[in-house]
């Protein structure tokens, strides 16, 4: 996050910030009781959640004997701010990444006097190179300890128990602030063809590039500067084979591209690296979520059953929110909780007709283990409006839209009885969007309310894949180059669905619709 430090913006963060959107919010720091029976849930019903209080930042997950052991950024304080507010590591693990078990905090805060801790990422160190025995899990993560503006530093925390429960190395940093403002969030994997490590480290409009053989001494090999982004954030660094055979190095980073019409979600460059240095195949970046709320996201390997690494396909997770905003939401008061993070992707390295290499994403294919009901309407023709018999607030909506003449077309989710109240997702002219203007959504500015990506319409024909849940939209277009992650509140009672088409006609193909239930 940038401007204001992240241990003072959870003292005392569980305000009305979201007082103008949703006047339920109190104006108060005050614990809140748990909800009361029969109270309106707004917890996903198929994405991460947090059991209570606070999350935000993803950390890569690492798999460890049959399972992925996913940690995130928590905050047991939210609430109650104070001295105690700011991050733990909560760890969360899951067979599938649809369906996880919540197994407590693995790294506490303030048990030094470094305080809360940061993002960062773990690493199995398989050969013990840490020296605390192979197969330890390490993590790396950034610590601020007098919050001050040369303070944030990289320290150490080791697990020999599979990353359940983590021990500080001493209290002294790994890799001290040389005396810059901004100086985290560590990406560290492991360079086998050099027999190193290898750390990605964001530093304003920089990523560092570090190098360690035991994960306790680093030293700075060479840096990527990007400018014009804000101050970047999580850097991710990755090596994937692309569908036409290549292997593509790939650096992305969370970034905020609003002041130029971009997105404020992961930008990405596809190149090569040799650990030292990244060399980008084009100077502006790609973007691997065009809407609002896909922030501080991480990708990781994607394995089979016996932990065999896909070299063509890497998982992405992002959290579905935005420091514009981030107190804003009712499941604060409903549930008890603020943080849901997007879908699991699996995604993949293309080539398009131009030669441009891209990532393209689409939902993990798990989730299809967890379908309870699919409803299968056809081939719909449309012309104007139509809406449709089914209702609901959690679902998946599969079709293909097909035309000969028209200007736009898509769907309306979340639709309210009279109409007056909707989300839409499709695609107008020469953009694809996700607008959540017409319901209740966590940007009281306005200024945020259309996602747009680029479109093709000569094709006369395009694919669509929405996640709908009850705070949340995800669009995949086509092949999923472009996709939408957008947070939004619709009324619980706001259930209906229907198709739209503007300045003519179009026929919605194997219209599909699917529930799912994640236990």
């Amino acid at each position: 996050m940038r401007g204001i430090s992240r241990r003072a913006l959870f003292a005392g963060s569980a305000v009305g910030a979201a007082a103008a959107v949703l006047p339920a919010v109190p104006a108060t720091a005050a614990p809140r009781p748990k909800p009361a029976a029969g109270c309106a849930r707004y917890r996903a019903a198929y994405h991460f959640t947090v059991p209570d209080q606070w999350k935000n930042d993803p950390q890569r997950p690492v798999w460890i004997d049959g399972e992925y052991r996913y940690f995130y950024l928590y905050n047991p304080d939210y609430f109650t701010g104070g001295t105690q507010a700011g991050t733990a590591w909560r760890l969360a693990t899951s067979t599938d990444l649809v369906a996880f078990t919540d197994r407590g905090t693995a790294v506490p805060k303030d048990t030094t006097p470094n305080g809360d801790v940061w993002s960062g990422s773990a690493v199995v160190d398989t050969d013990g190179t840490a020296g605390f025995g192979a197969g330890a899990i390490v993590v790396l993560a950034t610590m601020s300890p007098d919050d001050g503006p040369a303070s944030q530093a990289q320290y150490l925390y080791w697990s020999a128990d599979g990353g359940r429960t983590f021990t500080p190395h001493g209290t002294g940093p790994v890799l001290p602030n040389p005396g810059v403002r901004d100086f985290r969030d560590p990406k560290v994997i492991r360079d086998d063809e050099r027999g190193r490590w290898v750390m990605a480290l964001a530093e304003g409009t920089r990523v560092g590039f570090y190098h360690s053989t035991d994960l306790k001494r680093w030293t700075r090999a060479g840096e990527f500067t990007e400018e014009g982004l804000g101050v970047l954030e999580c850097p991710d660094v990755f090596r994937i084979t692309a569908d036409d055979g290549t292997t593509r190095w790939v650096l992305g980073v969370s970034a905020n591209g609003k002041a130029a019409g971009l997105p404020n979600t992961y930008a990405y460059w596809t190149g090569s690296f040799d650990g030292s240095a990244f060399t980008a195949d084009a100077t502006a970046p790609q973007w691997l979520d065009h809407g609002f709320d896909w922030y501080g996201a991480v990708t990781f390997e994607k394995r089979d059953a016996h932990g065999t690494p896909d070299a063509g396909v890497r998982h992405a997770i992002g959290w579905l929110n935005n420091w514009d905003y981030a107190n804003t939401t009712p499941t604060i008061d409903t549930d008890g909780f603020n943080g849901t993070d997007s879908i699991v992707r699996e995604v993949r390295l293309k080539r398009d007709p131009a030669g441009t290499h891209y990532l393209a994403s689409r939902p993990v294919t798990s989730l299809d283990a967890h379908v309870s009901r699919t409803v299968r309407l056809g081939d719909l023709t449309v012309d104007g409006t139509r809406v449709l018999g089914y209702t609901g607030t959690a679902y998946e909506l599969t079709c293909e839209i097909t035309w000969d003449r028209l200007t736009g077309a898509g769907v309306q989710l979340r639709r309210s009885g009279d109409g007056g109240r909707h989300i839409d997702a499709g695609f107008y002219g020469d953009y694809a969007f996700v607008n959540r203007r017409g319901a209740v959504n966590p940007d009281a500015s306005g200024r945020w309310q259309e996602s747009r990506s680029p479109f093709d319409p000569s094709a006369r024909t395009v694919r669509l894949r929405v996640l709908v849940d009850h705070t949340s939209v995800e669009m995949f277009v086509d092949d999923g180059r472009y996709t939408h992650s957008t947070a939004a509140f619709p009324y619980l009672i706001d259930r209906g669905l229907a198709l739209f088409t503007v300045d003519g006609g179009a026929v919605f193909r194997n219209t599909v619709i699917r529930e799912f239930t994640v236990r």
